[in-house]
C-alpha cells in the first residue's frame, strides 16, 4: 500500500469522509447512535512511519481506548476510519484490519469480528476451517494454505488474542445476520481463533450467558423502578 502525499490526502478524504459518514448514516437509520471518527480524533491512534519506501503508511504505536469507552458508556456507536496520526500531526494510512485488532485489544474486547467476502479460512481441499489456534494458523501460513489477502486478517486475529481479546473470528459479511449467527448460535459461522483450549461451542455459550445476564439485570432494574414508583 504505497501512499504518497497526494494519495494520503485522498485516502483521508474518502475514508474519514464519504465512507465513514455513509456507515454512520446506515447505523442511524436503523435506530443506532452512530458517531464518525478517525484515528486522529483525540489522538485515538498514534502511528509512526512503517517504511519510508511505502510513504505515509503507518505502524500503530499507541491506542487511547478511553476515547472509545466514553462514547460506548454514553450509548454511542463509534465508527472509526483507519487513519492515524504521528507526533507532528501527519496523517498515516493504516490497514483497516490492523486498526480494528489494535482497538479491540486496547479495550480487552470479548470478541473481534472481522467481516470479509469469503466464508473464512479454507483448508487445502477448499473446505471451511471452523477453528484454529495460533500454532495451527501459523502452520497453514507456512504451508501457503493461507495466502494473499487472508494473511493480514489472520495475523490481526492472532495479534488480537495474544493482546487481550478472548477470541477472534473471520466471517463472511455477505451472509444475512452474519454477526448474530456467529454470536448467538452454537456452531457460529466462519473461522474462530482462540488462544487457549476454549472450544467454539463453549465460547458461544459464554457469550449467550453474558447477554442473558445483562437482560435479566435490565428486567430487575425495571422491576425495582416500577415497585418504588408505586
Amino acid at each position: 500500500r504505497i501512499t504518497d502525499e497526494r494519495t494520503m490526502e485522498i485516502v483521508e478524504m474518502v475514508l474519514s469522509g464519504n465512507v465513514n459518514k455513509s456507515i454512520v448514516n446506515a447505523v442511524n437509520k436503523q435506530g443506532g447512535k452512530g458517531v464518525g471518527l478517525s484515528g486522529k480524533d483525540a489522538n485515538l491512534i498514534k502511528c509512526e512511519q512503517e517504511d519510508p519506501d511505502l510513504g505515509f503508511v503507518g505502524e500503530i504505536k499507541k491506542v487511547n481506548p478511553e476515547v472509545i469507552r466514553n462514547f460506548i458508556e454514553s450509548d454511542f456507536i463509534p465508527i472509526i476510519a483507519p487513519i492515524g496520526s504521528g507526533d507532528d500531526g501527519q496523517s498515516f494510512n493504516i490497514n483497516g484490519d490492523t486498526a480494528a485488532g489494535a482497538l479491540a485489544a486496547s479495550l480487552n474486547a470479548d470478541r473481534l469480528l472481522l467481516l470479509t467476502d469469503v466464508e473464512g479460512v479454507k483448508s487445502k481441499e477448499g473446505s471451511l476451517v471452523p477453528q484454529l489456534n495460533s500454532d495451527e494458523a501459523r502452520r497453514l501460513m507456512d504451508l501457503e494454505v493461507i495466502t494473499g489477502g487472508m494473511i493480514p486478517k489472520v495475523n490481526t486475529a492472532l495479534d488480537a488474542i495474544e493482546n487481550g481479546v478472548r477470541a477472534s473470528v473471520i466471517i463472511d459479511g455477505r451472509v444475512n445476520h452474519a454477526c448474530l449467527l456467529e454470536l448467538f448460535t452454537d456452531h457460529g459461522i466462519g473461522t474462530l481463533f482462540k488462544g487457549g483450549e476454549t472450544s467454539k461451542k463453549y465460547s458461544n455459550k459464554l457469550m449467550q450467558l453474558r447477554v442473558l445476564l445483562q437482560f435479566i439485570a435490565i428486567i430487575v432494574l425495571v422491576g425495582f423502578a416500577y415497585f418504588f414508583k408505586n
